[in-house]
């Protein structure tokens, strides 16, 4: 099943950036999956099980790495990469 995500994150720290941008990073180094960024979230694209865990991964990684931090998601049940074709 494909999936789309898209997610906004708001580290709690002064410097927040670095937080920001490592999530993006490690999204965009997962093959099979799909990552359109601009300045107001993150969109991800791809296999249900792969995004999950990729999401889970780098959210771990980030609370571990980088303190609290605040994901903002919204899912959908299929993939509407602005890059395919339109959806029915």
């Amino acid at each position: 099943m494909q999936i789309s995500v898209e997610i906004s994150s708001y580290p709690l720290a002064d410097d927040y950036i670095p937080a920001i941008k490592t999530f993006i990073d490690m999204m965009n180094q997962v093959p099979g999956l799909t990552v359109v960024t601009n300045t107001m979230s993150t969109q991800v694209f791809g296999e249900l099980e792969l995004v999950m865990n990729t999401l889970k991964e780098a959210m771990a990684y980030s609370w571990q790495t980088f303190g609290k931090n605040i994901f903002v998601c919204k899912f959908i049940g299929t993939n509407l990469d602005p890059a395919l074709k339109p959806h029915g």
